[in-house]
């Protein structure tokens, strides 16, 4: 099972190459050093499963999460590409994908992005993040967060089933997000719904959340 994760959130010029780089090592890299180190002796023993925690951001990115959903992406590609030689070896590959989750993780973030500098990005940037992002990500997380303990019993689930899903949603309120994607393969319409989610109803947002 590979769980090991950091969080990114905020303007893309506030954020240092440095910074994004660490974080593709843990989030991507690192799955990719423990993947390398397992699977040769699964595919001799011809059986495995390889249990990958990714994120629904693997699936469609969110507005101020670009690094951290390019990390998720990886994650997903990566595993995508490898399913079909690993099933040939009776090794199986399963991403389980959460939404919010409640835990300190996501504290510390949000509590970081609240004190960050963002001198470096224009003033209209700054307000939309600390403003509008910071402000609706907390009822998010209100209402349609997870618990460590619910997100455990969904990938104990997916390590117990006869045949191992590739693919794991733990949260159903995220199923459409997902789908509007695939809807229209030009992208205009998952772009003009989360532009006007963000920009135009926002207060309609945080009303149904509340």
């Amino acid at each position: 099972v590979s769980n090991a994760g950091v969080g990114m959130a905020g303007p893309l010029e506030c954020q240092s190459l440095a910074a994004m780089q660490s974080l593709m090592d843990t989030n991507f890299f690192g799955l990719v050093r423990l993947v390398k180190e397992v699977l040769p002796d699964m595919k001799r023993r011809r059986g495995g499963h390889i249990v990958v925690i990714s994120s629904i951001m693997g699936l469609q990115g969110i507005v101020f999460n670009d690094i951290y959903a390019a990390s998720k992406f990886a994650v997903e590609g990566f595993c995508e590409s490898l399913v079909v030689q690993a099933l040939r070896f009776n090794v199986a590959i399963s991403l389980v994908e959460p939404g919010p989750v409640t835990t300190e993780f996501e504290t510390k973030l949000y509590e970081e992005a609240k004190r960050a500098d963002y001198s470096r990005t224009d003033p209209e940037t700054a307000d939309i993040f600390t403003n509008l992002y910071l402000r609706n990500s907390k009822d998010v997380f209100a209402s349609l967060g997870q618990t460590p303990e619910d997100i455990a019993e969904h990938t104990l689930r997916v390590i117990e089933a006869a045949r191992p899903p590739f693919r794991h949603q733990t949260n159903v309120a995220y199923t459409p997000m997902a789908a509007l994607k695939h809807a229209d393969p030009s992208g205009a319409l998952m772009t003009d719904a989360f532009y006007k989610l963000v920009f135009k109803y926002d207060a309609v947002l945080r009303l149904s959340l509340r």
